[in-house]
């Protein structure tokens, strides 16, 4: 080996020592940067203050809700009002959502992880964005695969896998690709319209009195009570019916704590959407709802309500025995009744304009026929028909002997 090519074999060496010493110093700094990335804030210095509007797209499916002045509203189902705990909870959850495991990948291997944008034929993701009040973007995030982990077959609990995390995308950059452990908070956030909405709903207290009117006549009922504890009658029975006590006990709490499942856009009570059955409701606080149903399909109902009440203006019952601390005390537990009332009339009111979706379940005991709420007439006992008293039998009389009378008993003289 000559000088030449001895120096030569020098500057290879140093420069294969250079190349290895700058990858293993790119890789030791990559995984301290890794490192310190692990338990960190997936979105970091988040603006949960400025967020106006909260967008969650698949590929089949889409939900905004948007800020109204004060209020959230589910865009996809005419402004109706969102529950405002769901949309806060939601939001902080992009500051709680920590780094399980950092995942940079390629472009290439988006799809793979199930990160492609929602337009995307296959391997899609959930896309969800932050936007303030003027449609600016201030964060994006791509839900992707779910990460399952595998239970050993020997476990007490069998075989088997569940989400342990889940993959996700800050912006569109693949070099952003972390796997998150919190999978709850992130699975919540689907594009599900009906999931937004504020499902609080009206509420049928201290009912009186209520009757229906079905399509067939014969179905048409009324019942009322004259006391809230008191017992429910049939008022428009007929002949001898009675109500049964055990049958219509469920009247108890009717409509006293519904829900709906989703708001109807496209149907709506008119000449051609004809109710199939409406009921008139009145409580003892001189509220008077009435409800109005047709069948959707299956076990589901539309519903649309109409609240009125005659609600007093002076207090009744005052005596010219009470004294001024008395008279104090009852006035403004009056007043404030009455305002609660008042406010309680101007909430349920706001519900008429819309047609909702119901459970059957909900309306159930509305769609009673008017015999499932009959007590069964007990049938009387047939009385026994009496038969003709039979003939004694005939004892037998004696046979009687020819007596032969001796000669000297003979009337005759010899």
């Amino acid at each position: 080996m000559n000088r030449k090519q001895l120096s030569l074999l020098i500057v290879v060496c140093v420069v294969l020592g250079a190349a290895g010493l700058f990858l293993s110093k790119r890789k030791e700094a990559d995984w301290n940067k890794a490192s310190a990335e692990l338990g960190q804030k997936l979105v970091k210095d988040f603006p949960i203050n400025d967020v106006a509007q909260l967008r969650i797209k698949s590929h089949d499916a889409e939900v905004s809700v948007v800020k109204k002045g004060d209020d959230w509203v589910v865009k996809e189902r005419g402004e109706y009002p969102a529950n405002f705990g769901e949309v806060i909870d939601a939001l902080r959850k992009f500051l709680d959502v920590k780094v399980a495991q950092p995942q940079p990948i390629t472009q290439a291997q988006l799809g793979r992880l199930e990160l492609l944008p929602p337009d995307s034929a296959t391997n899609s993701g959930t896309l969800v964005e932050c936007k303030d009040a003027n449609g600016k973007t201030l964060v994006a995030l791509t839900l992707g695969k779910k990460y399952m982990k595998q239970a050993k077959s020997d476990s007490q609990f069998g075989g088997g896998s569940w989400p342990a995390g889940r993959y996700v995308m800050v912006g569109n950059d693949p070099k952003k690709v972390a796997l998150v452990g919190d999978t709850p908070s992130l699975n919540n956030l689907e594009p599900k319209p009906e999931q937004w909405l504020n499902k609080d709903f009206f509420k049928v207290e201290k009912l009186k009195a209520v009757s229906v009117v079905a399509t067939h006549a014969t179905n048409n009922w009324k019942l009322a009570r004259e006391t809230e504890t008191g017992e429910w009658k049939l008022t428009d029975a007929k002949g001898d019916e009675k109500a049964d006590s055990s049958k219509v006990s469920g009247m108890n709490y009717l409509l006293n704590s519904p829900s709906f499942n989703d708001v109807a856009l496209t149907w709506s009570f008119n000449e051609t959407n004809k109710p199939t059955t409406t009921a008139a409701l009145e409580t003892f606080e001189n509220f008077k709802y009435t409800v109005k149903l047709a069948s959707k399909g299956g076990d589901d109902y539309y519903l649309n309500v109409a609240v009125t009440a005659t609600l007093p203006k002076e207090r009744t019952g005052a005596t010219t025995n009470e004294t001024k601390e008395v008279k104090e005390k009852l006035d403004k537990e009056f007043k404030e009744k009455t305002e609660k009332l008042q406010e309680k009339l101007k909430t349920e009111q706001t519900y008429g304009k819309w047609t909702y979706v119901v459970s059957k379940w909900t309306v159930d005991n509305l769609l009673k026929e008017r015999k499932d709420l009959l007590a069964e007439k007990k049938e009387e006992p047939k009385k026994e028909e009496t038969k003709p008293a039979e003939p004694k039998p005939v004892e037998p009389k004696p046979a009687q002997t020819n007596k032969v009378e001796s000669p000297g008993d003979s009337l005759v003289p010899e």
